[in-house]
């Protein structure tokens, strides 16, 4: 059997369980110790004979429960990445405070897991009783195409700050892996793919009929905004990022709005969301007509789905969207100075709740025997017409074309989950990228498509 690359740690006298064509990573035993935990004829006498049988057995019994994990397909867990010292690995991957994960590199893991022991958050409640997701028997080879190289997902994770990645199908991990000591009972935030999240709850309201229509304004549902250009605003065009209210969204720059908006938010400005929302009042263009995306955009919908349901958007979540699913574990979303949930990003869950809304999403809206999202809205919301703003972007969602029925949640620093409905089948995750990286995007998308070619075809739709 080959052995996927898993690191359990080694050092200076280590040698290899594997050997060389495991990977980049590789299972390590004491020195004097071969691939099959016998003494390799280095001398060693008295005391120090008995304490080495000691670490031996100890070293050999955890590369062993690796190998086991390798073949079982159980989730494979490591305390390193790249550049595991730049982001923290000596101190213990600090979360350090607030915003300092901007510029400090160390701070990025512990503050993507940890975030919403950073800034006030709500809990999002969970199912009493989790749908199980069954376990693939040992991970499948995932081997793809990149600048004439066959890459393995090995040597992905070698080449990015992956904190979580997770690929599954219909109800099923085929693989689970984390990195930079992550593990599978800490909640990864999103960044903007809690905008998708958005864009499903406002299809439920409107199914239940607490929102009337997707051409209303948002100021039917948000007092608040009355008069202004987003309180004039059709919820579509809000969705779809085609306000057509100037927003600059620009994450180098700290006299950018998305700026203001987050520090007005996050850092818990007097009034939050609705105090901040009539600062951004240009209109440049009709509603529907010109995409620009917007975190102030998924703010509105927010204060909108406040509104229109009569509870906080963490509980409206709760009750429509992760129990429903039978998610394992509770998740939060962190909240503004009023405590309305910040809308635009920061929701926070366990990787395989995420897999869990990936493979509702891939099932039409349906999961483990129930409807959760409409149907006809998913479909609508994942299909780009000639009227679209954007062939790119659906509601709240990003979108494929050239891929198929394919489309995407994703978060400014390497969040993800990738859709595939044909084949049912999703790819979870989370990273802590400096900012937006178009060339990563790139390979993990060469990736993606490989994986689509290279196991199962497709699965028709309920």
């Amino acid at each position: 059997m080959r052995v996927p690359r898993t690191s359990i740690g080694g050092g200076r006298g280590a040698r290899s369980l594997a050997g060389p064509a495991c990977g980049s990573t590789r299972l390590r035993l004491p020195a004097g110790v071969d691939g099959r935990g016998r003494s390799t004829g280095m001398a060693v006498s008295g005391r120090v004979r008995a304490r080495g049988a000691a670490v031996t057995a100890l070293a050999l019994a955890v590369a062993l429960a690796a190998l086991s994990a390798v073949a079982s397909g159980e989730p494979r867990f490591r305390p390193d990445g790249p550049d595991a010292e730049a982001f923290g690995r000596s101190q213990g991957y600090p979360p350090c405070q607030g915003l300092d994960y901007v510029r400090e590199q160390r701070c990025r893991i512990g503050a993507f897991s940890q975030f919403d022991t950073l800034y006030p958050a709500r809990t999002v409640k969970a199912s009493g009783a989790p749908v199980p997701l069954a376990r693939a028997p040992s991970e499948p080879p995932v081997v793809y195409a990149l600048e004439g190289q066959r890459l393995t997902l090995d040597q992905y994770l070698e080449r990015h700050p992956v904190t979580g990645l997770l690929i599954a199908q219909g109800d099923t991990i085929l693989a689970e892996r984390y990195q930079y000591g992550r593990n599978d009972t800490q909640r990864l935030t999103s960044f903007s793919m809690a905008k998708t999240i958005v864009g499903l709850l406002i299809g439920v309201a409107l199914e239940e009929g607490a929102i009337r229509s997707v051409d209303d304004p948002a100021e039917a549902y948000v007092p608040g905004l009355t008069g202004t250009e987003y309180g004039r605003t059709p919820i579509r065009a809000l969705l779809q990022m085609a306000s057509g209210v100037a927003f600059r969204e620009v994450y180098t720059d700290m006299q950018s709005d998305i700026a203001t908006l987050a520090l007005a938010t996050l850092g818990q400005a007097p009034g939050g969301s609705l105090a901040v929302l009539p600062r951004f009042n240009t209109r440049q263009a009709p509603p529907g007509q010109r995409f620009s995306y917007s975190s102030a955009e998924s703010t509105v919908l927010g204060l909108v789905l406040a509104g229109a349901t009569r509870r906080t958007v963490s509980d409206h979540a709760s009750a429509k969207l992760w129990q429903p699913l039978g998610a394992e574990a509770d998740a939060t979303w962190c909240i503004d100075a009023s405590g309305q949930e910040i809308t635009f990003a920061y929701y926070n869950a366990v990787l395989r709740d995420w897999a869990r809304l990936g493979l509702m999403l891939a099932a039409d809206g349906a999961w483990a025997g129930r409807r959760i999202v409409p149907r006809a809205w998913l479909r609508e919301a994942t299909t780009s017409t000639p009227q679209s703003p954007s062939p790119g972007y659906g509601y709240h969602v990003w979108l494929h074309p050239s891929a198929g029925r394919s489309f995407s949640l994703r978060g400014l620093r390497g969040q993800v989950v990738l859709v595939d409905p044909d084949r049912r089948r999703v790819l979870v995750q989370t990273a802590a990228r400096a900012g937006m990286d178009r060339v990563a995007d790139q390979e993990l998308f060469a990736l993606w498509l490989a994986l689509r070619a290279q196991q199962g075809g497709a699965r028709p739709s309920p």
